[in-house]
């Protein structure tokens, strides 16, 4: 075999092992999210009232948990007088469905400019935290929201029946299906959680921690496709010596 056939090849095992860990690397999983449209009817303290508002949900691994950030993108329900600085408190629940159940709190603050009279209430972002008790992928969907305000509740239910915003591959604790009835939840602030299991939580995995173990696979089959053809590459100058 000729020198030039020799270098052909080699590039072509050091191609096929760059394919190789490229292709590894693309098939890291991600989060599926969506915007929802979520039809809102309000029971207010002088009526009826109705909004849709696109809601988005992005969960963000924390610990053994996902901080889960609820949106909106337009405001919902109103009120006859002007809310002030501060004057409002929103809180929600979002719905966990797929392979886990339950519900997670999430909470926010309060509105930080005034409020115009009859003008849709804009609601600050919401956000809790969620445990994993179940293994698979896991969808959150939004739920009842809760508006106080001057010594007033205001109730919004979802009437359209939404489909999940967010839906994530998650691992409980344990790395199984397993038992346990329930996902838990928390307040941002107040760290209280909801559900029936209980015990010590170990470090969970999700789609964050898959990507880095694929990439981390990616590298290696790349850095071994390399090593290989550099030892080819000294043994035929060996030989030829």
């Amino acid at each position: 075999m000729s020198y030039r056939t020799y270098q052909k090849r080699t590039a072509a095992l050091a191609c096929a092992a760059a394919l190789a860990g490229s292709a590894v690397l693309m098939a890291a999983p991600a989060a599926q999210a969506d915007v929802v449209d979520v039809n809102y009817q309000c029971k207010t303290p002088i009526g009826d009232k109705s909004a849709v508002s696109p809601i988005d949900i992005k969960g963000v691994r924390s610990g053994s948990g996902y901080k889960l950030t609820m949106s909106w993108q337009k405001g919902v329900s109103s009120s006859p007088v002007e809310l002030g600085k501060g004057a409002m408190t929103p809180s929600a629940v979002i719905k966990v469905g797929g392979a886990d159940s339950g519900t997670v709190a999430v909470t926010g603050a309060a509105n930080a400019a005034a409020i115009p009279a009859n003008t849709p209430i804009k609601i600050s972002d919401l956000s809790g935290t969620y445990t994993p008790k179940k293994s698979g992928k896991v969808t959150f969907t939004a739920g009842v929201l809760t508006i106080k305000a001057l010594g007033t509740t205001t109730t919004c239910s979802p009437s359209n029946s939404p489909k999940p915003s967010l839906t994530l591959d998650v691992k409980a604790a344990g790395g199984s299906a397993g038992s346990g009835s329930g996902s838990s939840g928390s307040s941002g602030s107040s760290g209280s959680q909801s559900g029936s299991d209980s015990g010590g939580q170990l470090p969970q995995t999700g789609p964050a921690d898959s990507a880095i173990a694929l990439g981390t696979l990616g590298g290696t089959v790349l850095l071994a496709g390399a090593a290989g053809v550099l030892w080819l590459t000294r043994r035929h100058q060996a030989v030829r010596r």
